[in-house]
């Protein structure tokens, strides 16, 4: 019999609240379920809001009766925001995080290098936000309950899962013993230490590296701006690396190696912490500032992946799929782009608008994503904890040369989580004009935001199923290109025609966006000169990358575009 703790997690700052279990003898007997996700982390939460934007209900099960216990994830990116706005998140990470664009890097007390992200008027969202995940995670769970699609289950614990002719069954503890449920799909978020991973025997592919990390979150006033600060080979641990991130409500993350032969049970003791907690106060100029101690923990670095995420009717996604070092912000960030390409994928399939192939094509995407994050992130863990040898003997040149020699410093880039271009996509369209444009993004690529005249930006308006973005000068869209969107409407699939020019009418069109500087256009690789005659365009899967681009869009060119990105 499952007991999940009633108590309220200890915390300086956030205020827990404690749900009641769900238990079966108050529920009507359980029908099958269209999808079961197990974890209630922000893999699980933000997969099952985009099953929602699609009409899929889902049943979201937790062991614990809480969000989660401590900050865990705290940096997010402007692609992860982007993701979030489709959600209807984003706002209120704006509103309660810390934005950052910069990272200082300091070597035996000096400044040796200052990495600055990229930010510019066409951006919504900063490189960079920081807010703890258990803020995060009431937010995606608000937002869940607002859909009326998603059920959260709070102390089910998935003990056993069994997969039948195309369904899984699940054998859930409570804390009035166990019951069983049926649903056509799983999804396996369960985290790091996933239980559906060892049950169903899988093997992950990479490496872990030595060493182990300390992340302490305390509170103290500290006068540094939102900006993260590395330390490395500093006095009091040398060899090693510290890291410090301003969080909301006074509180820092720090988080430190520990040296060789440490074990993580001696690291936690209450007098170490605070033994290297003093020493990194001290070294910056700080000591005797008073801190108080709100949750600590540790990890170690590893690149591991499965080489499939797909297994019959259950599906990995997130920490269960992949295990990344959190040294470029990747964690979290590479979840969430999980979750939005499988909430469409898995949607598509569920209510027949797609081929049951999308999802192979869901886990080559995301496997190959994995993999290109895992080579740069071993890049990162590499000069960050270098292995002993070769790795070890070269960061320590590095760094002694960054004190004299400015060629140097770049390669303390943190190569921080970018989002992943579907470059080689089976859904990216080959009788397309992609190879003849000079600018704009590419076939897989992510979209790029633009700020419009009104304040508003492009990816305000985009979003829930593909965008047909058609640049035209003309009052009236192609009647062809119209009908054919209509026909794909009357079976279900969600499509947008967004005409982007100077006519505030345009006929055909579901929307209207002025582009009358041509700001959007430009970003999009589009001749202004050649749209008096014609139509250029791009297509936009429900994830927003590209499958799709035309000088000159025809009906017989989009529904070629439309089919392979349906695999159909």
């Amino acid at each position: 019999m499952h007991t999940p703790d009633t108590q309220p997690r200890p915390s300086i700052y956030y205020n827990y609240r404690v749900h009641s279990p769900w238990l079966a003898s108050e529920h009507p007997k359980q029908d099958r379920k269209p999808v079961l996700i197990v974890g209630s982390g922000p893999a699980g939460l933000v997969t099952a809001l985009e099953l929602a934007r699609y009409g899929v209900a889902s049943v979201v099960v937790t062991a614990e009766l809480q969000v989660s216990q401590g900050s865990r994830a705290i940096v997010f990116t402007r692609r992860s925001m982007e993701i979030l706005q489709q959600v209807g998140v984003a706002h209120r990470l704006s509103e309660h995080g810390l934005p950052w664009r910069f990272g200082n890097s300091f070597y035996r007390g000096q400044a040796v290098f200052r990495m600055e992200a990229p930010h510019d008027e066409d951006d919504r969202f900063f490189p960079m936000i920081n807010l703890q995940q258990q803020y995060l995670e009431e937010y995606l769970l608000d937002a869940c309950a607002a859909t009326g699609l998603v059920e959260v289950r709070w102390g089910n614990k998935l003990v056993e899962v069994s997969q039948q002719d195309g369904f899984v069954q699940a054998h859930i503890d409570t804390p009035e013993g166990i019951y069983s449920l049926d649903a056509d799909w799983l999804v396996a978020a369960d985290g790091g230490r996933s239980g559906l991973r060892s049950q169903l025997n899988l093997k992950m592919e990479g490496a872990s590296y030595e060493g182990f990390f300390v992340i302490a979150d305390i509170k103290i006033d500290l006068p540094y701006p939102t900006e993260r600060r590395a330390y490395f080979d500093p006095d009091w641990n040398r060899g090693n690396t510290i890291l410090m991130h301003r969080e909301p409500h006074g509180i820092w993350r720090i988080d430190y190696q520990l040296p060789e032969g440490e074990s993580p049970e001696d690291a936690l003791r209450p007098e170490s912490l605070k033994a290297r907690i003093d020493a990194q106060l001290a070294m910056i100029g700080h000591a005797g500032t008073p801190w108080e101690m709100d949750w600590s923990s540790v990890y170690s670095a590893r690149t591991l992946t499965l080489p499939n995420f797909v297994h019959g009717h259950v599906i990995f996604t997130g920490d269960a799929a992949h295990l990344l070092p959190i040294f470029g912000v990747r964690g979290a960030n590479t979840a969430f782009q999980d979750a939005q390409s499988l909430g469409w994928h898995l949607a598509f399939v569920i209510k027949g608008w797609a081929s049951p192939a999308l999802l192979s094509n869901h886990s080559r995407e995301r496997v190959g994503a994995a993999r290109e994050i895992i080579e740069e992130a071993g890049k990162s863990t590499r000069f960050m904890a270098p292995p002993k040898g070769g790795f070890e003997l070269l960061r320590n040149a590095v760094l002694s040369l960054s004190l004299t020699q400015e060629f140097v410093r770049p390669l303390y880039h943190w190569r921080t989580s970018r989002p992943h271009a579907y470059t080689d996509s089976a859904l990216n369209c080959a009788q397309d004009d992609d190879a003849l444009f000079a600018a704009g993004p590419s076939h897989g690529a992510p979209p790029q935001n633009v700020r419009m005249a009104d304040n508003t930006y492009l990816l305000d308006h985009v979003g829930g199923g593909f965008d047909l973005l058609c640049f035209t000068h003309q009052t009236n869209l192609d009647s062809e290109v119209v009908a054919l969107v209509q026909r794909y409407q009357a079976q279900g699939i969600p499509i947008c025609l967004t005409a982007i020019g100077n006519s505030p009418v345009v006929e055909g069109a579901h929307q209207v966006l002025l582009d009358s500087q041509g700001q959007i256009a430009k970003r999009y690789g589009i001749n202004l000169q050649s749209l008096s005659t014609r139509c250029a365009a791009y297509l936009l899967r429900p994830d927003q990358h590209v499958c799709a681009r035309w000088h000159m869009l025809d009906a017989t060119r989009l529904q070629q575009a439309l089919q392979t990105a349906l695999m159909r």
